[in-house]
């Protein structure tokens, strides 16, 4: 059935709302919510009715009732001042009060979405309790808060991730839902996870709110819903009471060490967390890299002791290069060193800055044993983070040990299913296939990233596997595509695309971009 009004259309067959040719993002709680008031219109609903339908009955605070309200009505454009289609009437309950005409769902629509857009396949569950954070709505009422509250999610993520006991997914998997309307069972599913964890946050003045609700994924059952208040300073603890409260209900046997180790502070300086969390936001893409960089190196100039913010200044430049296919400056390759020491000689027990330092170490500085011993400390300290599993399998690869390159990816690729950087890693896989003559295979999944991205990398990994695998046509015509994206690329630039410790890898690499018909 669809609900009309106004300009929305709300769908209880398919779980979305619509406004327009839009859909907007509801969480599963919101849409229920929003879902017994449409169809109870014709009657004020008590805030009992509403615990009962929503909750099954569960005692629920008042600022947890409250907080969903707000975020149903800002959904369809309402307000608690303004009133114009949900209406509080004091001591009674709620009613909604919009027009609503009532229309069926268009035929055959669920259908032909399932054939454009078949399910993912669903992954098994882990043998340890499993996680994954959702992106927080934003209640702000500025679009510009936006990346405040996607980065109060990744730091929850990071807390979550430290506890040895848990299986938590990584942001970028969790984030490929914002703005999506999907059901937690679908997450649940897809992310191969037991819980999912939602929220919002709102930022006003000197002061955050952040509000939570665990869901156990296979039920859609609620376990917990708080919120959290308190002064703009104090984020970091309102962040860790957020994740230590979760930690409390699903893995209740935690040893004290590993909460000590879940209270690590990336800053005290405020402006210095707002910088790197704006520098966060444009780092995911390579056009806004330079942007991101000068954010980072603000972030510094205001707290020198901010290790993660050398950590990603100096990733920024890998990244650069990497994707753009071409050799840095000699300037710019001395920066990323320099940002690279920096942020080892700070990281201490902070793995995300070890595995980022380690693998910029070792891709511009050749450094292979300390990077080598950097990235297994990060795995060793945090094994839910993909990104030290990402590091491993390259510094791995170019230290000379395919084996271990190929299973970190695959490890990385588990933690974070849904990531871009998945494209990496069958990228990482490809040269370490490359690296053990496992032409065919090397070339496959070198094929499997191009599908998603074509750039200088892939097409680098492709062309190689190409040429050892005997297929010199599929070589040349790739050349020809590379040419197309980076005109000024030359065979000599493959002894940069894997900066091996060995000679021989990185002369057979370029030996076969000269093969394909790339000019010297």
């Amino acid at each position: 059935m669809r609900y009309l009004f106004e300009d929305y259309a709300f769908d209880t067959d398919r779980r979305e709302l619509h406004r327009g040719a839009d859909v907007v993002s509801v969480a599963p709680q919101v849409f229920d919510l929003l879902d017994y008031l449409i169809r109870n219109r014709e009657r004020v609903v008590s805030k009992d009715d509403l615990v009962n339908a929503i909750w099954n009955g569960r005692i629920v605070s008042e600022a947890a009732l409250t907080t969903r309200l707000n975020v149903a009505r800002n959904a369809i454009g309402d307000s608690g001042e303004e009133q114009r289609l949900i209406k509080t009437l004091p001591r009674k309950g709620l009613r909604f009060i919009g027009t609503v005409r009532e229309a069926p769902s268009p035929a055959g629509s669920t259908a032909l979405d399932n054939r454009l857009n078949p399910p993912k396949p669903a992954l098994s569950l882990p043998d340890k309790p499993s996680i994954a954070v959702l992106p927080f709505q934003n209640l702000s009422g500025d679009p510009e808060q936006e990346y405040f509250a996607d980065g109060m999610v990744e730091d929850i993520i990071t807390a979550l991730s430290r506890f040895k006991s848990l299986f938590v997914i990584a942001r970028n998997s969790s984030f490929t839902y914002k703005g999506k309307a999907v059901s937690i069972k679908t997450v649940g599913r897809e992310l191969g996870v037991r819980y999912v964890l939602e929220g919002s946050v709102r930022k006003a003045g000197s002061r955050v709110r952040i509000a939570g609700q665990l869901i156990e994924a296979a039920t859609e059952r609620h376990l917990w819903a708080d919120h959290f208040d308190g002064a703009l300073k104090d984020v970091f603890g309102l962040q860790d009471r957020v994740a230590m409260s979760v930690v409390g209900l699903i893995a209740p046997k935690l040893e004290q060490a590993e909460i000590e180790r879940s209270r690590q502070k990336p800053t005290g300086e405020l402006d210095s967390y707002d910088f790197y969390l704006r520098g966060m936001a444009l780092a995911t893409k390579r056009r806004t890299l330079p942007d991101a960089r000068e954010l980072f190196k603000k972030a510094v100039e205001r707290d020198p002791e901010y290790a993660e913010t050398y950590a990603m200044a100096a990733w920024t430049l890998l990244a650069q290069q990497v994707t753009g296919g071409l050799p840095l400056t000699d300037e710019m390759r001395a920066d990323a060193i320099q940002l690279a020491h920096s942020g080892a000689r700070l990281a201490k027990a902070d793995a995300f800055t070890l595995a980022r330092c380690g693998h910029a170490l070792t891709y511009f500085e050749h450094e292979y044993d300390r990077g080598l011993s950097m990235v297994e400390q990060a795995v060793a300290l945090n094994p839910n983070l993909a990104i030290a599993w990402y590091s491993r399998g390259w510094v791995a690869l170019m230290c000379g040990d395919a084996e271990r390159a190929i299973e970190s990816f695959d490890r990385m690729v588990r933690l974070d299913p849904l990531d871009s950087q998945r494209i990496s890693a069958w990228l990482g896989t490809s040269w370490a296939l490359f690296c053990l003559e496992r032409f065919e295979e090397g070339r496959a999944s070198a094929t499997k990233a191009i599908q998603v991205s074509a750039d200088a990398n892939s097409l680098g990994a492709y062309i190689a596997n190409s040429v050892y695998a005997g297929r010199a046509a599929e070589a040349r015509e790739a050349v020809g595509q590379l040419l197309k994206l980076q005109p000024d690329f030359r065979a000599s630039h493959g002894r940069e695309a894997l900066p091996t410790r060995s000679a021989d890898v990185r002369e057979r690499i370029a030996t076969s971009f000269r093969t394909a018909g790339l000019p010297d």
